[in-house]
């Protein structure tokens, strides 16, 4: 499949796994715990991307993407070609995460191994053991610099 397909695919199933997603009333903050339980998925998924580990890295993502992909060969394929610089980032920094309708939104910035920056919005959602799975990234390059 090529890389555009395979970024439409991900988009999709990203838009169909949200849909799912429980909504809440109102927004909550994360605790310390939980904003440290959110970024160790992320940082055991981008691990396992390191490692080549697909049946690793697929588990990090909710049934509703697991079900919308397949396999996590495809997976791991989709991320390495519609996504380098998060299969494979020189250098990560994670911003405060957001609640919003029942989602965490986490904002990781991503350098990539050619020095250029990239901003990742994870989405994830609390499963019914309260474990969070990842629903879905969007990157855009980061066109921001310091001052």
């Amino acid at each position: 499949m090529k890389p555009a397909c395979l970024r439409i695919a991900f988009f999709l199933a990203w838009v169909l796994g949200s849909a799912s997603a429980p909504f809440s009333a109102g927004a909550a903050a994360l605790s310390e715990l939980e904003e440290g339980a959110v970024r160790q998925v992320i940082v055991a998924q981008l691990q396992a991307f390191a490692d080549d580990d697909a049946d690793s890295a697929f588990a990090f993502a909710t049934p509703g993407i697991r079900a919308a992909i397949g396999e996590a060969g495809h997976f791991l394929a989709m991320v390495r070609g519609a996504y380098p610089m998060v299969y494979r980032p020189a250098a990560f920094s994670f911003l405060k995460p957001e609640v919003e309708t029942g989602e965490v939104m986490q904002l990781v910035q991503i350098t990539d191994d050619h020095d250029k920056s990239w901003l990742v919005l994870f989405s994830l959602e609390r499963q019914p053991d309260a474990s969070w799975r990842i629903s879905g990234c969007l990157v855009a390059e980061n066109r921001w610099r310091s001052a």
